[in-house]
């Protein structure tokens, strides 16, 4: 009830910002509304409508109930994401004490998320491809419930790892699948804030399963990560499918009924349906890339892009920090406690921001912004640890960690979180953005497992160490920022594609 709350607020704040969906529109054809089911049934609806395009850019427009359903359901699948990321750290003394687990055992349960989620990511941009996004969702899902239940009954360590493990391939494939349908469904001048929505989702699912563990028993906590599965996977039939990957398939009667369905019954799709349809052509001329035939010289800078964004964003510790917020605040002389209810005060608001912000002010000026506020937020945890060592000013030193946590958690809400998967979904053209998906899907979980699994004995060798290596990195990402990241705001994904990859559709 939460997420739907969060979600209807976003989309409100747009609505009162006129961001109108029917832009460009002048005329509507007679056109066929699309039955969000998952056979091909289609009917004929007649009506024309004419409106002036200074009417139409000046007037705000409303939003068709069916794009907020589509944005709700798919983002269930990031609400799962982040349940399943928050699950480890309130259950970890009932799981311990109950199964009698050592610290190594946990932090085997704790780390084999990831490489269930290296696995779902390997195949994920193949499994979109070829069945849809939608079924890919409800692929995902099936693992998720699996897994769940298998960590909810278990009685011996080798089920909590297999039920990890399960829902860590669901969580590999829901979080390329997610971004990619969110910003294939939406139009251009709301494509930012909607598919951030997934990282407000997925802080979210962190936040509440951080508050609900506090209360409730482990194994009760992982049937309540049931529902939000359950939920996506009975909603998933009455969506559309991605009016792009109908395009692909050949389905272009399916692609635009269901780009009028996404755009309501009174929308000229005309322009924007064909230039999808235009530029899926011009792509037809090449054969789908293997993750392999991604290293050519028309993709070269749309690959260094997103894979440099992935590396960055993991690399700056945010699975450390959420993963073991606990044991920081604890080596830092702080409550564990307060400073986790902190950190949810503080993760939702901001991602919420981000969300408002996104169409506003642009990716690149929100990524810099949350680059430098990570950067700054590990030197201020770093300067605590040091400040330990050094045996001064210790009543400071819990303040200066909870502030720094705080600054960080905050920063990365506020766009690292979200923005590399929004640029990961727009940057790629389709016939290779299934390779390209699962090749920095693969990255980032790889890349978050050394982060995660490192973390507890770089923090023994050095606290103080570890966060400024952090810094360093974070800092780092603002300069990638700078001097590569493009600016992708308000331009359709066939501009931002042919922009990126200019050699991919000459014939």
């Amino acid at each position: 009830m939460f997420s739907v709350i969060t979600l209807k607020f976003c989309v409100a704040s747009l609505c009162r910002r006129g961001w109108s969906i029917m832009e460009d529109s002048k005329s509507l054809e007679p056109s066929q509304s699309w039955i969000p089911l998952l056979s091909n049934t289609e009917s004929q609806v007649h009506g024309v409508i004419t409106c002036d395009k200074q009417m139409m850019q000046s007037e705000t427009c409303s939003m068709p109930a069916t794009l907020i359903l589509t944005t709700l359901v798919a983002v269930f699948g990031s609400y799962v994401f982040g349940s399943a990321v928050g699950y480890s750290s309130p259950a970890q003394s009932g799981i311990m004490d109950e199964l009698t687990l050592e610290v190594a055992d946990y932090s085997f349960f704790g780390s084999i998320l990831t490489i269930g989620a290296i696995i779902g990511a390997f195949v994920s941009g193949r499994i979109a491809d070829c069945v849809g996004r939608r079924v890919a969702m409800g692929f995902a899902e099936v693992f998720c419930i699996l897994g769940w239940l298998a960590i909810a009954f278990s009685n011996v360590a080798w089920w909590l790892y297999i039920g990890r493990l399960l829902v860590g391939c669901g969580m590999g494939l829901l979080s390329y699948v997610v971004p990619v349908y969110v910003a294939e469904v939406t139009p251009k001048n709301l494509r930012g804030g909607f598919t951030t929505v997934h990282q407000l989702m997925i802080c979210c699912g962190v936040s509440l399963t951080y508050l609900i563990g506090a209360f409730l028993n482990w194994r009760i906590l992982a049937l309540i990560g049931i529902i939000p599965c359950s939920a996506q996977v009975l909603s998933l039939p009455f969506i559309p499918e991605s009016p792009r990957w109908l395009a692909k398939v050949g389905h272009l009667a399916g692609s635009e009924n269901s780009l009028q369905c996404l755009r309501g019954e009174n929308a000229n799709v005309s322009q924007e349906a064909t230039e999808i349809r235009d530029y899926t052509e011009a792509l037809q001329q090449h054969s789908e890339a293997s993750i392999i035939g991604l290293f050519q010289l028309q993709y070269l800078k749309s690959l260094t892009v997103g894979v440099g964004l992935m590396i960055l964003q993991q690399f700056g510790g945010v699975n450390g920090i959420v993963f073991y917020a606990g044991s920081i605040f604890i080596s830092a002389g702080f409550s564990a406690s307060i400073g986790t209810i902190a950190i949810v005060a503080v993760q939702i608001p901001m991602t919420i921001l981000g969300v408002l912000l996104m169409d506003k002010s642009g990716r690149r000026p929100l990524l810099l912004v949350s680059a430098l506020g990570t950067c700054f937020g590990c030197l201020l945890v770093a300067l605590s640890f040091l400040l330990l060592d050094l045996h001064k000013w210790k009543d400071l030193s819990p303040i200066l960690a909870l502030a720094g946590v705080l600054v960080y958690t905050g920063s990365f809400s506020l766009g690292m979180g979200g923005i590399p998967w929004v640029i990961m979904s727009e940057i790629f053209p389709i016939n290779v953005k299934g390779s390209a998906g699962s090749l920095l899907t693969l990255v980032s979980w790889l890349c978050s497992w050394i982060v995660s699994y490192a973390f507890n004995f770089l923090m023994s060798w050095t606290s103080t160490g570890t966060f400024f290596i952090f810094c360093g990195i974070c800092g780092f990402t603002v300069v990638f920022v700078a001097k590569l990241v493009p600016e992708t705001k308000g331009r359709t994904l066939e501009e931002i594609q042919a922009s990126l990859n200019p050699f991919s559709t000459k014939t």
